[in-house]
């Protein structure tokens, strides 16, 4: 059997058997597809030709190409994962995954913004824009719940409480997580509900809350576009993501004193040690803790 036909089994069994999210799927299905046109090109069709040094040279190649160390780790995650699954099926008899080694990766500090610069960020849209009530809310949504711009692309009306305030979302591996919702974003998304999504709706739109002009569901790369474009025009374009503002929502969260633990559950980390490079990026906070505990400060 090809290659590539056990390449589309292993991306099914991700997807069914370990549960991964769509967007991780798709990743680790282009690297797996650009390790296996690497195969091609050295005339390796079959599980049994396989041997560390063939993924060795794969990842000097993807050096040599100037790849960045994380799109180099990524990938060897990718090739490591599809051996042990082929081991796991009877495939090849020996996984020598394990003693595969890629580059070591220093954890990059994220951006964040100012309470000001969000502020000034969210007050970007015009009300004279047709879109502003969704673009609104969009905006709302991502600073006040931290969640990810696919998590925001598939909420539903029935996600949201706005009464209560809060939020249900599906984080990766389609892990569900409740998070809160200010006054002031369930404010937003009222508005929208009310005076602009009736007039996008369409048969087809289902019950997703953000509509696009043709009355769709918006996609997680419109969401991004989106905010890339008020980013701009808040003369904020350089580097400012939706994760700007994920990582924004979690360090203010921590300025303003709340524990990790409740950081973590609101972001969805399975690990803290995720959420634990918070507390290197709000250096204030952690000035002032040594000002005030260390006997000399």
């Amino acid at each position: 059997m090809p290659l590539g036909k056990h390449a589309g089994d292993f991306l099914t069994f991700l997807a069914v058997e370990a549960g991964l999210s769509e967007n991780t799927i798709l990743a680790y299905g282009r690297d797996l597809k650009a390790f296996l046109e690497f195969c091609d090109s050295e005339h390796l069709g079959k599980f049994e030709q396989f041997k560390p040094v063939i993924v060795q040279n794969y990842l000097h190649k993807l050096a040599k190409e100037q790849k960045s160390e994380a799109s180099v780790k990524r990938a060897l995650v990718a090739v490591r994962m599809f051996l042990s699954y082929a081991k796991m099926g009877g495939l090849i008899e020996d996984d020598f995954s394990a003693v595969l080694e890629g580059p070591k990766v220093w954890q990059k500090l994220p951006r964040v913004c100012s309470e000001q610069q969000v502020l000034k960020l969210l007050n970007t849209p015009s009300p004279q824009e047709p879109f502003y009530f969704r673009d609104k809310a969009i905006l709302e949504l991502l600073y006040a719940c931290g969640i990810r711009a696919g998590e925001l692309a598939n909420l539903k009306l029935a996600d949201l409480n706005l009464d209560i305030g809060y939020l249900r979302c599906f984080g990766k591996g389609n892990k569900e997580r409740v998070v809160p919702l200010g006054k002031i974003a369930a404010g937003a998304v009222h508005e929208y509900l009310n005076k602009l999504r009736p007039k996008l709706a369409k048969p087809f739109s289902r019950d997703f809350l953000l509509l696009s002009r043709t009355g769709r569901a918006l996609s997680r790369i419109e969401i991004w576009r989106i905010v890339k474009k008020y980013a701009s025009r808040a003369g904020m374009s350089d580097g400012l993501t939706v994760h700007t503002l994920r990582h924004s929502f979690a360090t203010h969260l921590l300025s303003g004193g709340a524990d990790l633990r409740s950081i973590q559950e609101m972001l969805g980390h399975v690990d803290i040690a995720t959420t634990q490079i918070y507390t290197h990026v709000d250096q204030k906070r952690l000035r002032q803790i040594h000002k005030k505990y260390h006997p000399r400060p």
